[in-house]
């Protein structure tokens, strides 16, 4: 039903003017509120009382889902972070985080200021749910009411947002981070308004490293600085987590040093279940080079394998001729497809792009080449270096280093066999 026809049915249940109706429908679909729980709560508001059975049920945190509808909540908050964004073509400022109870958390939006810090207890009446990112969320606005309580809620779990940053992961928000910057670089990109300036690099602490972007560079971040970084929200990017930094973000130098972790050392499993990593290290046998290696072809255009000549993007393309190598990796504990560039193949292969082309004008095959690196790596054991993505078609470790192992596979097995006997 369109939101005339619904506001027209509606305005004639409640005996109350249609214009009046749609506007405050608009309203509260702008602010996210799905139609259904928009049209329940305009009910409430003009006395029609609710065709869905009563008012906003009150909830545990541990039993909303996304179908809960509208609930009242009695929650502690744990973090509360700031931030632009557009909706429907227009800027608005929202509030995010996280709220907790005695039942487990709960992500929110909050499309008012309702004067939130973190460590409040609150009673919020009439939120509605909406699932993101596969998990509820509490939305709340001006339908909603917020009432601050005097007995502190007990909950177990953090308040504030100060965060590792191996703890971060996507959709975090509110969260605050000390770090040093270990690389950082100035890009114009196409944003929402034309040429944007922004920084990226990546940020170390003694946990992990993982990459930023500050969408209002701030002279403060410079390689090498060591930074406290409050108000931060944390996206998935290119298959790992992402800090990024809004214009209600605050830095300010850190008066202790940082001594960044090097690259996290995992097992396959342990990697893959992790989600997606930046900078992680496994080591493991090649047991396969798959389809799509040695001399490809890729779009001119956007940069995807072609084949026969077929961009799935742009169509019959004449493509340029690359390298690359998917080779299967086995630890024993599971494995993982590792991405090598240009440069790492050519390592692998012996030669380059050029040396390609000729073996494989001269066997008329191009899978010659592919043929040639699995000859070179199958079958040996190497530690690999590099950004992990998880997502439905597999796990991919986008490599930097490709190094072929220099254990001892018998001083391995001797402390395998050692450990367990223990």
């Amino acid at each position: 039903m369109q939101l005339d026809e619904r506001a027209e049915a509606l305005a004639s249940d409640l005996g109350v003017d249609k214009e009046e109706v749609k506007r405050d429908l608009e309203n509260l679909i702008e602010y996210s509120v799905p139609i259904d729980e928009a049209t329940q709560s305009l009910r409430r508001k003009y006395g029609g009382g609710s065709t869905g059975g009563g008012g906003p049920t009150t909830a545990d945190i541990g039993d909303i889902t996304p179908e809960s509808g509208n609930v009242t909540v009695t929650v502690r908050a744990l973090t509360v972070g700031q931030r632009p964004i557009r909706y429907q073509g227009e800027d608005h400022v929202i509030f995010e985080g996280e709220l907790a109870d005695g039942t487990g958390t709960i992500s929110y939006t909050a499309w008012e200021d309702f004067g939130l810090s973190p460590g409040d207890t609150v009673t919020i009446a009439n939120a509605g749910v909406r699932e993101w990112d596969g998990h509820p969320e509490l939305n709340f606005g001006g339908s909603s009411t917020v009432q601050f309580e005097e007995e502190p809620l007990s909950v177990d779990y953090p308040v504030g947002g100060d965060a590792s940053l191996a703890e971060l992961e996507p959709g975090d928000r509110g969260a605050n981070v000390e770090a040093q910057v270990l690389e950082v670089e100035r890009k114009t990109i196409d944003g929402r308004d034309g040429e944007t300036d922004i920084l990226s690099g990546v940020l170390g602490d003694e946990t992990a490293r993982i990459p930023f972007t500050d969408w209002e560079p701030r002279s403060e971040i410079e390689a090498g600085a060591t930074l406290r970084v409050e108000n931060v929200y944390v996206r998935e990017f290119r298959g790992v987590p992402s800090v990024n930094l809004s214009e209600f973000s605050t830095v300010r130098p850190l008066d202790r040093g940082v001594s960044p972790a090097g690259p996290t050392r995992l097992t396959v499993r342990e990697a893959v279940e992790s989600g997606g990593r930046y900078d992680v290290e496994v080591q493991g046998s090649v047991i396969a080079v798959r389809d799509g290696s040695g001399l490809i072809q890729r779009c001119p255009d956007c940069g995807r394998v072609v084949e026969k000549g077929q961009c799935r993007t742009h169509g019959q393309v004449d493509g340029e001729d690359d390298l690359r190598v998917k080779a299967i990796l086995d630890d024993g504990t599971g494995t993982v497809t590792a991405i090598l560039d240009a440069a790492l193949t050519e390592q692998v292969y012996g030669g380059g792009i050029d040396d390609a082309r000729a073996q494989a004008r001269e066997a008329m095959d191009q899978e010659v080449v592919a043929d040639s690196i699995r000859e070179a790596i199958v079958g040996r054991e190497y530690r690999i270096r590099g950004n992990l993505s998880v997502d439905d078609y597999g796990a991919n470790l986008n490599a930097t280093s490709f190094a072929e192992s220099d254990d001892d596979p018998a001083e391995r097995a001797s402390a395998l066999l050692a450990e367990v006997g223990q």
